[in-house]
């Protein structure tokens, strides 16, 4: 278990805010102890809670071309057939999976291929359930196409608490399958956008886990 770099300048400013808290409560009420432990305990509570948030476990990823791998770990809230409108602009089998706070959020490619497609979109941050999150909050676009010349998009998309998006894609690169794309911060969502035809291996309420859950199986 190591803790994701992302997480180092959060990290800092919660044990600097911890210091000073506990400082002015030390200097203020110094006769005060019950209150004072109530401050110590709260304090251990939010940093154990940031510490947790950015972690990164270790994971054994199998890697398999005619597999969908899960981007993110958290639980499945969209399987439906809808139009993608962006980039593909045909029919496609959409899967989201919801992020909670308590999730791991690092974030990894579902399949290998070349980035054909990376954008980056400022917009609102509604909860991450809400139907128009999809294409009005802050979100970014990938795109990767197989060997096969199968594309599959997916997007990151912020919600009410994830303020920022990091996004490692770059259009021309090569991806790995369950290589690390990006990191959402404090809970959002993901949408994968799959061919019509291609058989999902995972159910509405599913929990599932970045990198080891097979999402979907793609036609030959």
């Amino acid at each position: 278990m190591t803790i994701h770099k992302e997480g180092y300048t959060s990290i800092a400013l919660c044990i600097l805010f911890i210091f000073v808290l506990n400082a002015v409560v030390n200097f203020l009420l110094p006769e005060t102890v019950w209150f004072r432990w109530i401050i110590y305990i709260l304090s251990f509570a939010l940093f154990v809670i940031i510490l947790q948030f950015f972690r990164n476990p270790y994971i054994e990823v199998l890697k398999n071309e005619e597999h969908v791998i899960c981007p993110a770990d958290g639980k499945v809230v969209v399987i439906e057939e809808t139009e993608e409108t962006e980039y593909l602009k045909d029919r496609r089998i959409q899967v989201s999976v919801f992020m909670s706070p308590i999730n791991v959020h690092v974030n990894r490619n579902p399949i290998s291929g070349i980035v054909k497609y990376f954008k980056y979109h400022p917009g609102k941050f509604l909860v991450a359930w809400h139907p128009k999150s999809s294409t009005e909050n802050e979100r970014t676009t990938v795109v990767i196409e197989n060997k096969q010349g199968v594309s599959v998009l997916f997007r990151q998309i912020a919600g009410a608490l994830a303020r920022r998006i990091v996004c490692y894609s770059q259009e021309g690169q090569t991806a790995e399958q369950g290589e690390e794309f990006g990191f959402i911060k404090f809970g959002s969502r993901v949408d994968v956008f799959l061919p019509l035809g291609t058989e999902i291996k995972v159910g509405l309420g599913e929990v599932v886990k970045g990198g080891i859950t097979v999402l979907a199986h793609l036609k030959k």
